[in-house]
């Protein structure tokens, strides 16, 4: 099974601390050796990144690790592949355009059947049943409104199609169009949101501490989701199973 990272901040905040634990997942502690890749929003702005190496050894994760990008929402996800050879285009997360906003998307899980479910105006570029599920819900979203709805509108629409696409298997899903960061838990997903005041964090698979009281000001509200929790003193949320939680700015809402 693949593993997902999301992040939701209230501030412009880097992810390289838990990056860093997940790399390591990619290859090291962790199977998934198949391709990662990461998406940070700028605004409108989309700036991403893929490699189909596992990202223990990727020059580029390397790179993220090190180099801190500024976002307010980010989306990961390191693959363990068993639908679609390991390719660039079949590496997660996928992008496409929606009511003028990059829509971002990762999927852990296999969902039967999903192929047979027609497609309107989205296509696939690679031949997963993620990146097949990704275009039916913006196929659903855009036949459905032809301006974006309101977020509260929006969040109970995706949570609809997400447990409608939860019945063909497992669906474990981080989706987001730069503001609000959707959830959907199939099986595994945990999230911690992170405040003043603020304290050491330690990373679970990698000898790392930070305390975040030295990087952070009082006001900062950071949100982080993972498949599984990335630091050892730390209480993480875990999410029951087929539930649904959107972030924006750090704090749920809908």
């Amino acid at each position: 099974m693949c593993e997902l990272l999301g992040m939701s901040a209230n501030t412009p905040t880097d992810i390289c601390f838990s990056f860093a634990g997940l790399m390591r997942r990619g290859g090291g502690t962790g199977p998934h050796r198949d391709g990662w890749g990461i998406a940070f929003y700028d605004g409108r702005g989309c700036r991403a990144f893929h490699d189909p190496c596992p990202s223990v050894q990727s020059e580029i994760a390397h790179f993220i690790r090190g180099y801190s990008i500024k976002s307010r929402v980010v989306v990961c996800h390191i693959r363990k592949a068993n639908r679609g050879r390991i390719s660039l285009e079949n590496t997660h997360p996928f992008t496409r355009e929606l009511w003028g906003r990059n829509w971002t998307f990762a999927h852990n899980g296999q969902l039967r059947g999903i192929k047979r479910r027609p497609l309107d105006y989205y296509r696939p570029v690679g031949t997963t049943d993620s990146e097949h599920a990704f275009c039916w819900i913006l196929d659903r979203l855009r036949a459905r409104w032809h301006d974006a709805p309101t977020m509260p509108a929006l969040a109970r629409e995706i949570r609809a199609l997400a447990a409608d696409l939860a019945e063909l298997g497992v669906f474990n899903m981080l989706l987001t169009e730069g503001r609000a960061l959707f959830c959907h838990c199939g099986t595994k997903l945990a999230w911690i949101t992170r405040r003043s005041p603020f304290g050491p964090a330690t990373l679970v698979d990698e000898d790392l501490t930070v305390d975040f009281a030295q990087e952070t000001t009082p006001h900062d509200v950071v949100t982080v989701v993972a498949t599984h929790p990335l630091t050892a003193n730390e209480t993480w949320t875990v999410m029951d199973r087929n539930s649904f939680v959107a972030f924006r700015d750090g704090e749920p809402v809908g």
